[in-house]
């Protein structure tokens, strides 16, 4: 496992397919992993909350890792969502997402309760020692109410399976001091940052707007390795329009991604109404039509 990016550079947020009726669909979840793979996802990220995981059973969130992992073989990397608000559960969801195949974990904060520093911290070790899966910390304290601090993270990175963090906290400085000053591998939550997180040193990124742009996505981060910097900045700029209107319009991504591959969402969600899916429309043809220009 690579130290600098321990689960390649392009990861998606992966939705979660519901049949109509509202019920997990193992099949189609599968078959979008394999197509996510095929065009250019190192790896995928499962429940999380792109996935529906508020709304989504403990049993549901083990069976969909096993759908994923069955459909797209042993070397595509697997995390799984598994922060709560409750210590106690998250381990359990730690251990079994472990047991079903997943290669690492996706662990924010607790949220809503709003805890101090230290009790995060305790947080994040609990459930590092529970399983032998890196860990990779969600730093979105604009969901969960709480920041992991910049010194929290400094000491949770000398926890041997501690190695990523998923950063939502849109603070670039802080991020380029951690990545020069930790082993830890940055992940950029946020879309508008993959490249400039990217240049830091970032790892790469973990997108819900990959679900319906993985390659659009990717190239931009294959322009940069090649030495392109100019390209890199152009092929970044384009994804722009799509990215806000996914993640940035009031819309929860989750909804927005379903809007444009069709599917269920579970209430308290409800479908995207007519003008927000033309937008959307209007905006993933714009950026596909692209493709050639740059």
């Amino acid at each position: 496992m690579s130290t600098e990016r321990p689960f390649g550079r392009a990861l998606c947020a992966m939705i979660t397919p519901f049949t109509p009726s509202g019920d997990l669909d193992p099949d189609r979840a599968g078959e979008l992993a394999v197509r996510l793979v095929a065009e250019g996802c190192d790896g995928l990220v499962l429940n999380g909350t792109t996935g529906e995981s508020p709304t989504t059973s403990d049993a549901e969130k083990a069976a969909l890792v096993r759908a994923v992992r069955a459909a797209v073989g042993p070397d595509v990397p697997l995390l799984t969502g598994a922060g709560t608000a409750d210590t106690r559960h998250t381990v359990e969801l730690a251990r079994q997402a472990e047991e079903a195949g997943a290669d690492g974990l996706l662990v924010a904060s607790p949220y809503y309760s709003r805890p101090p520093q230290a009790a995060v911290e305790t947080y994040f070790l609990r459930v590092a020692d529970a399983t032998g899966l890196p860990v990779v910390v969600y730093d979105i304290p604009g969901r969960t109410g709480t920041r992991v601090e910049p010194a929290t993270l400094r000491r949770l990175a000398e926890h041997p399976r501690i190695v990523a963090v998923k950063d939502c906290s849109y603070d670039l400085y802080a991020a380029g001091r951690l990545i020069a000053e930790t082993p830890l591998a940055y992940y950029s939550g946020c879309e508008e940052l993959n490249l400039p997180l990217y240049a830091l040193g970032g790892a790469g990124f973990i997108s819900t707007v990959a679900n319906v742009a993985p390659r659009r996505l990717r190239e931009v981060l294959d322009a940069f390795d090649a030495g392109d910097t100019a390209r890199a900045a152009r092929l970044h700029a384009r994804t722009l329009p799509l990215a806000e209107l996914m993640m940035a319009s009031g819309l929860p991504g989750t909804v927005a991604v379903k809007a444009l591959l069709g599917g269920t969402v579970r209430e308290p969600l409800q479908p995207a109404d007519r003008p927000a899916v033309d937008g959307l429309r209007a905006a993933y043809e714009a950026l596909a039509q692209a493709e050639s220009v740059v």
